[in-house]
Formats: C-alpha cells, structure tokens, sequence
C-alpha cells in the first residue's frame, strides 16, 4: 500500500511538473494580469479593509483563488485523461485502498495548488507585500482549500464521461464559485441580499479565513470559516470515497 501511494502520486506530481510552462507559468501569469487591471483601475477608489490598500487587499484574494482553480483542475483533468485513455484500468488493477486512491489524487492536486500559489505570492508582492498577522491561519486554509478543490476535482472527475462535461462543471459552478466569493472585494461593499447569498458559498469562507490570517480582519468569524470549511472538506471526502468504493463509472 505505502509503495502504491508513493507510485501514484509521484505519477500525479510528475504529470503537472513535466509541463509546468503551461500547468504553473500560466496561471501565474493570469493571476498577475489580474493584479495589474483591478489595482490599476480601483486602487485608488477601493478600500476594502480600514488601513489596507486595495493591491495588498487583492493579493491574498489571487493566490487563494489560485490555489483552488489549480488543485482542482489537476486531479479532474488527471482522471479525466486517464477514463478516456483508457489507462485508468492501470491505476484499478493494482491492489490499491480506495484510501491510497484518493490520498495519492488529492494530495498530488493540493501540491499543484500549492505551488501555483505560492508562485502568485512571489510575483504579486513586489506590488504590495501584505503583512503577516497569523502565519498559521495562511498555511491552515491553504491546505484545506486545496484539499477541498483537489477532492471536487476528484468527483467531477468521477461523474464526467468527457471533456465537454468537466469544462460545464468548471464553468458554471467552479468559476462563478470562486470570483463570487470576495477575491476581488469584501462582501460588506454588497447590497443585503448579496451578502446574504455570499454566505451560502463555501468557497467565500475559504478566502476570507486565508486573508485573515494576512490581516487580521476579516468579513466573519475565522473559527466560523475553519469549521465550514472542515465540515464541507469531510463530506465532500466521504461522498469521494465512496464513489471509489462503489467504482462509480470507473469500472464500467
């Protein structure tokens, strides 16, 4: 079991370094062009948080949003590739845990996100570096937001029979998820009823607990955010592993 998981997600990691240019490069590239437009454009209209600049208040928003979009996309287009291939059943033969399946995917996933955002971090803050008030709560929600992504990214992976359907789950539920979720401003600038939606998505909790640990302010509770997020991170683990368990459209 311990060589297995060793193997796979070596495999996983190897996978999105091999083409790095285009898996890291890229969305640092974006992540930066964003940073350069908005603080351009509302850097001197925008104060989200009293004493904070609009840049430094951007950058935290960017790399979380990173670390999501990346995580997830590595371990859905990872199974993706592998069902449509043909070589998933590679992956099945072996005497691998439904366990070992999904901690060698997911952990593979978070390292991309990982890596992707913390190359965001080192761009951006030549810009505005933010400060640091609880290190912890930063390395915190970074794991369990990339955790969280990397283990969606599993399912959609799982359910989707082709690229056309994994592009709809990204589209129309990952994206809208992450730019509706205060990258891009604090949710108190909102009318009543957009805030009150806002808070039916998890994916706000995730970078509003990750920016507080840069400023120690924050739109809600960061202990509130840490117990959505954990409770959101183990049923979205307990449906994924039960899909693999039951062989949910791999086996087939």
């Amino acid at each position: 079991m311990n060589r297995g998981f060793k193997t796979l997600f070596y495999k996983e990691v190897l996978r999105f370094w091999k083409v790095s240019f285009q898996t890291v490069a890229a969305p640092v590239l974006t992540a930066l062009l964003y940073l350069l437009i908005f603080s351009h454009v509302l850097e001197a209209h925008v104060e989200a948080y009293p004493g904070v600049s609009y840049t430094a208040f951007l950058i935290p928003g960017l790399v979380m949003m990173s670390i999501l979009q990346n995580s997830f996309a590595n371990s859905s287009s990872s199974l993706i590739q592998s069902k449509i291939t043909g070589n998933i059943v590679f992956v099945l033969l072996p005497p691998l845990s439904h366990l070992t399946f999904f901690l060698a995917y997911v952990l593979g996933a978070m390292v991309r996100g990982l890596v992707v955002g913390l190359g965001v971090f080192l761009v951006t803050c030549w810009f505005a570096l933010p400060s640091f008030s609880y290190p912890l709560w930063i390395a915190l929600f970074a794991l369990l937001g990339s955790a969280i992504l990397g283990t969606l990214g599993l399912i959609a992976g799982i359910w989707a029979d082709k690229f056309d359907q994994l592009a709809g789950f990204q589209n129309f539920l990952i994206m809208p998820a992450t730019m509706l979720s205060g990258v891009f401003y604090s949710i108190h600038s909102l009318p009543d009823v957009w805030q009150t939606i806002s808070h039916f998505n998890p994916f706000f909790y995730m970078i509003d607990g990750f920016r507080y640990g840069f400023f120690g302010i924050s739109d809600v509770s960061p202990w509130l955010s840490l117990a959505l997020v954990s409770s959101f991170l183990l049923a979205l683990g307990a449906w994924s592993i039960h899909l693999l368990a039951t062989g949910y459209k791999l086996r087939s």
